[in-house]
């Protein structure tokens, strides 16, 4: 049995005089305090991992492909080989998260190595070189998103699980508008500068930040719920006993501590692992346009560094949206709905920016249609914690598996916006558009299964969990 639950179970007898009353003001000051620590400190992280992952795209329109002569397949295979790393490292990378006793040091340190990393990108004289670095990339990166992921379900119920979650998302969004914001200044102002051209500067500059980013948060965030030294022991014994009263296991010492091949074996024989990669691969091959929305700004007039700071509005949508219906997922206590709602919104918009002809309303309902996926993606992994929550290291592994495999989309999407294609894009929206709508149905499809075939209940479910406080969790 792993130290940490050691730790859980002796933190439960120790203490077991006290008692956790739901909604009390303990737990509500615990949340803050929680609160505080972990969603700023995760937030920068992500930060960091997003511009890291995707300034190749500021790059490229700054001058990269042309300065190191590189075809639009080249550019296509820089991109792939990063998710190739990432799709093979996901699940051993969240395995070995579930059992350390710091994730603190865990996330922080894989954030600054891959800032070294990613600033090594700035090196880079051929593509063959510039692939190789990005494929280490996305060995280190490969623990973070679904790593985080987990680390929240830790720490959150259910229910506020998606608010938490949208926090940390907004990186995206917040980041994507930076980069173009960062990307423009650079390379008006830096190109050259001491023998570096501007995109060099930017792959540099980015990468240094993440390893500095790294090194703050390593004081930030706390560790599981029984580990953290900074809780009193009150607030330690409520964190992880609402945890099982929400039926999460991991959380109090369980008697079940499977093993790492028992734990995928557990993930990979439940059916909702498959219908949960199924709907985020199909919600990441949408987001791939994100490599592409410089080039797409480009084709509707915008030329130069005025190109990179007309990326920001379609980020800044996409802030609004992530936050605006995970928050509404969490008050309605429902996943489904608003992922076929975001899904949906995406579809359209799509559709009417192919359509239309005028250059406004096409930058509009790209800013609508990129926002639609953004929200649809957090949605959709997160529906992992709440249909396959117990026990953790099933529920760690479930999250990777997903993730890992969700992101395999990116694979082949990378190759569905060729500059020949250019400017109407029409391969990569109609192929977009059909994910987003297939991400809608296949929503509703997921709830009809669970609810008719509902999720086992926690085996350690404590007494104080009768049957009334139970709840139909089949879209939650």
């Amino acid at each position: 049995m792993s130290s940490i639950y050691k730790e859980e179970r002796e933190v439960s007898e120790k203490y077991g005089e006290l008692h956790y009353v739901p909604g009390g003001e303990v737990e509500k000051r615990l949340i803050r305090k929680l609160d505080l620590r972990i969603i700023p400190a995760v937030w920068l992280l992500y930060v960091a991992s997003y511009l890291d992952r995707a300034n190749i795209g500021n790059a490229e329109a700054g001058g990269m492909q042309k300065s190191l002569n590189i075809t639009d397949s080249q550019y296509s295979i820089i991109l792939l080989v990063f998710f190739i790393s990432y799709i093979i490292f996901a699940v051993p990378a969240n395995s070995i998260l579930s059992r350390i006793r710091r994730p603190s040091l865990y996330l922080s340190g894989l954030c600054v190595v891959w800032g070294g990393v990613a600033a090594c990108m700035a090196a880079a004289k051929s593509y063959q070189s510039l692939a190789g670095v990005r494929f280490c990339l996305g060995v280190v990166e490969a623990g973070f998103a679904p790593g985080v992921a987990f680390y929240l379900s830790s720490w959150y119920k259910r229910r506020e699980l998606a608010t938490r979650y949208s926090m940390f998302y907004t990186a995206t969004a917040i980041s994507g508008a930076f980069s173009g914001l960062l990307a423009g200044v650079i390379t008006k102002y830096l190109n050259p500068a001491k023998g570096l051209e501007g995109w060099q500067w930017l792959l540099l500059i980015e990468g240094v930040g993440a390893s500095f980013i790294g090194l703050l948060t390593w004081y930030i965030l706390p560790d599981w719920p029984s580990t953290t030294s900074w809780l009193t022991p009150e607030e330690r014994f409520i964190a992880m006993h609402r945890l099982e009263l929400d039926g999460i296991g991991g959380t109090m010492g369980s008697s079940e501590n499977p093993s790492h091949g028992k734990a995928i074996k557990m993930a990979m024989s439940d059916w909702r692992t498959y219908m949960l990669i199924v709907m985020f691969m199909l919600a990441t091959g949408s987001q791939t346009i994100q490599y592409f929305v410089p080039a797409l700004v480009g084709q509707l007039g915008y030329t130069d560094f005025r190109k990179q700071y007309m990326t920001i509005p379609v980020y800044a949508v996409a802030f609004v949206f992530i936050l605006f219906f995970c928050h509404l997922s969490d008050r309605r206590e429902d996943r489904a709905t608003w992922i076929t709602v975001t899904a949906g919104i995406a579809t359209v918009s799509f559709i009417i920016t192919v359509a239309v002809n005028d250059q406004k309303v096409k930058y509009a309902f790209l800013c609508f249609a990129v926002a639609g996926v953004y929200a649809a993606c957090p949605l959709t992994l997160l529906w992992v914690s709440g249909l396959i929550a117990h026990p953790a290291e099933k529920r760690a592994v479930a999250i990777a598996i997903v993730n890992s495999f969700g992101n395999s989309a990116s694979i082949y999407g990378s190759f569905l916006w060729p500059s020949a294609s250019a400017p109407r894009y029409v391969q990569g929206f109609a192929t977009t558009t059909v994910f987003v709508a297939l991400l809608a149905i296949l929503a509703e499809v997921n709830r009809r299964l669970n609810k008719r075939y509902p999720p086992a209940t926690l085996e350690a479910a404590p007494s104080e969990l009768n049957e009334k406080e139970s709840k139909d969790t089949s879209s939650v």
